[in-house]
């Protein structure tokens, strides 16, 4: 699958290029006063094929789209926002089977990589040379997860995709599984809510003893 990139970049790239040209890429200046050009890019290529998670990637990988699903679905929906963006993007691609299995598939990849993020990741970083561990480890595994994703995606036909997978014996959709229920994680908007909710504890008491004070200071 790592052969099937290259077009992509080629296409972004020199779209990246025309909207420069017209002047819609430009996006303020850099600390150094050097022009910034990425206001409109579609792909970032290094940090795609050093990305050292599923999330990392995907936020490298046809950008504006990305920020599109973000705003329409995943920063408005109600209930499970990560599935229906991944469904949305599948509807968005096109009718082919392929497209849905490969996005159920992310969704399971997601869930995982959240799970080992949160949970495992933190014992890595007491040091430079454990991170570095870390990285080259993720790193390796963001790219099997990803040829092994987005195969159906090239497959496009149902019986050909599950042939595939079969091939693997459905091993990495397991190992998601088993990671989900071994690691929990606690979603991303309840973990805001809470944060939102100690904040608003914080303003009402840091004002009551304003008030307090101010009364004593009456008296």
């Amino acid at each position: 699958m790592l052969a099937l990139r290259p077009k992509y970049y080629f296409v972004w790239t020199l779209a990246d290029a025309i909207n420069n040209a017209a002047g819609f890429g430009f996006n303020g200046y850099n600390k150094d006063g050097s022009p910034r050009w990425d206001l409109v890019s579609n792909l970032r290529i290094l940090d795609i094929e050093f990305a050292t998670s599923f999330k990392m990637f995907l936020d490298n990988w046809n950008i504006q789209t990305a920020l599109w699903l973000k705003r329409v679905c995943y920063e408005r929906c109600p209930f499970n926002p990560m599935a229906a963006t991944f469904l949305l993007s599948a509807m968005w691609h096109g009718y082919y089977p392929g497209y849905y299995l490969t996005f159920l598939t992310g969704i399971a990849m997601t869930m995982a990589a959240r799970a080992v993020r949160h949970n495992i990741r933190p014992h890595f970083m007491v040091s430079d040379s454990y991170k570095r561990i870390y990285d080259v480890i993720t790193w390796a595994w963001t790219q099997v997860a990803i040829s092994y994703t987005v195969a159906p995606f090239v497959l496009l036909a149902v019986g050909r995709s599950l042939k595939f997978y079969r091939s693997w014996y459905y091993c990495l959709h397991i190992l998601c599984l088993l990671v989900v229920l071994a690691l929990p994680v606690r979603s991303r908007r309840r973990q805001d809510a809470q944060q939102d909710g100690l904040q608003d504890s914080q303003i009402d008491h840091n004002s009551t003893d304003n008030n307090c004070n101010q009364k004593e200071k009456a008296t």
